[in-house]
């Protein structure tokens, strides 16, 4: 959000309750994991309580998870430490366009919230755009971007704001992942209003299976897809899931951009063994497309 320090939404907390036994130091990737959360002010605790978690759940497949936590999730920590990573996590402030604060621009906006100066409290938030993303990063080949509790990432403003058209949600998805599909990232999944990354985690790690059909079979899957070729980046196609039963902003509670046939074991390579037991992925629903020509994973009925 554009330096609105107090107006967060506040997001639904979807912890990972079951404790899992480590997998075995032979077993384990080298895969790199990076989870940040950014300064939220009083919601800071109870993102770095998801990031926490999902750091859990990582460290069951990588040897290599990295996290940084507000108040130190300065640029100058963030920046070095998402070099050559290939699955990013990042909770925090979303800062998207189209907003209220005009005009374009992606020196601010379309990237990352961080601590302005380091171990100076959950308050000082300072946007790092979509153009410090491009010019900065360079994450690992085919890597996947997790935008956890974000205004504007799956298309839903802020809390006080009323919520968008759906062309305008498309647009602020579109907008939010172009920047990371610079970097070297092939996938950007957004969930403002659950945790769910550390299940999209355990998927990348055990199954073999497109990125379309993993975020299809989410926990929260909502069997209402919409689908668009991507303005912003010529290769990709943007897909919103939004909830037939919510209305307002929690209408527009899921999303991703970039290539949905992406395979996940080219993500972080061959898939291991998961020490949460088989992993079954459940059938994807119907993807209905609304502009544009682009070829979707599409099984079962078709929604509407």
């Amino acid at each position: 959000m554009h330096k609105l320090l107090g107006a967060l939404s506040l997001a639904c907390v979807i912890g990972l309750a079951a404790f899992v036994p480590a997998a075995s130091a032979s077993t384990l990737s080298n895969a790199k994991v990076v989870i940040i959360v950014g300064p939220v002010e009083g919601s800071t605790a109870s993102y770095i309580s998801d990031a926490a978690s999902t750091a859990t759940v990582a460290r069951q497949y990588s040897s290599n998870v990295v996290t940084i936590y507000s108040p130190y999730a300065t640029w100058a920590n963030v920046e070095p430490a998402l070099q050559g990573a290939a699955i990013v996590v990042y909770f925090g402030h979303g800062n998207g366009w189209p907003s209220p604060y005009a005009p374009f621009q992606e020196t601010t906006k379309d990237g990352i919230g961080l601590n302005a100066a380091s171990n100076a409290g959950n308050s000082n938030v300072k946007y790092y755009g979509a153009t410090n993303l491009k010019s900065s990063i360079k994450l690992a080949p085919n890597a996947v971007v997790i935008l956890g509790h974000l205004c504007y990432s799956a298309g839903n403003s802020e809390a006080q704001n009323p919520a968008p058209t759906l062309t305008v949600a498309e647009q602020r998805v579109d907008n939010m992942g172009a920047g990371w599909l610079q970097t070297g990232a092939r996938a950007v999944i957004s969930e403002p209003y659950s945790n769910e990354a550390g299940w999209y985690i355990q998927g990348l790690f055990t199954m073999n299976e497109t990125i379309n059909a993993l975020w299809q079979s989410a926990p929260n899957f909502n069997h209402n897809v919409q689908s668009w070729t991507s303005v912003r980046t010529t290769w990709a196609a943007i897909q919103l899931d939004t909830n037939p039963h919510a209305t307002g902003n929690e209408h527009f509670n899921r999303a991703i951009s970039g290539d949905m046939n992406l395979l996940t074991p080219s993500v972080v390579g061959v898939p291991i063994s998961s020490p949460f037991g088989h992993v079954t992925l459940s059938q994807a629903g119907g993807t209905r497309v609304v502009s544009g020509s682009v070829q979707l994973r599409s099984a079962g009925p078709q929604a509407r």
